[in-house]
């Protein structure tokens, strides 16, 4: 397990750096012109956090401490981690076509109430809340336009309310 740990955490750590290095194209810092972050603030420090992360791992796979016993992945947490990592690609397909404002609470919904088997109140709250605030912290905010597929018109009232 911890030649794992270490080979993941140096890929992790030079995914991070490609990210980084990609991101720094654009803005990372503060954007006068805008009153906001550059369009590469954001990707630029997520993939350094990431990074420093990744190394956190590596250092503690290198010292010999590990916390594993037995096998990783036993066949019950396999399925469980790719059936989300389908429900996932789903959701990032649907995204061009119904807009991240359909995509995302439909896979909320499937992962808090279907696969989480959570309750109405929880699952309904964060389905409703989730997609109203990231339209005010994305477009309203930051001016940053999620993708809206087929329910672009919908949106054309509030655009007007707030641009």
């Amino acid at each position: 397990m911890l030649m794992a740990d270490r080979v993941i955490a140096g890929a992790i750590m030079a995914l991070s750096l490609y990210f980084m290095w990609h991101a720094s194209e654009l803005s990372i810092g503060w954007n006068g012109m805008t009153g906001g972050p550059g369009g590469g603030a954001f990707p630029f420090w997520l993939s350094a956090i990431m990074f420093v992360c990744a190394a956190g791992i590596l250092v503690r796979s290198l010292r010999g401490k590990t916390d594993y016993s037995g096998n990783f992945f036993d066949p019950e947490t396999l399925s469980w981690v790719v059936s989300v990592a389908v429900a996932l690609t789903i959701t990032i397909a649907l995204m061009p076509v119904a807009g991240a404002y359909i995509a995302l609470p439909l896979f909320m919904f499937w992962y808090l109430k279907i696969f989480g088997r959570h309750g109405w109140t929880l699952t309904a709250s964060l389905c409703i809340c989730t997609p109203i605030f990231l339209f005010f912290f994305f477009e309203v905010t930051l001016k940053i336009l999620l993708p809206k597929g087929l329910t672009e018109p919908l949106f054309f009232p509030l655009y007007a309310m707030f641009f």
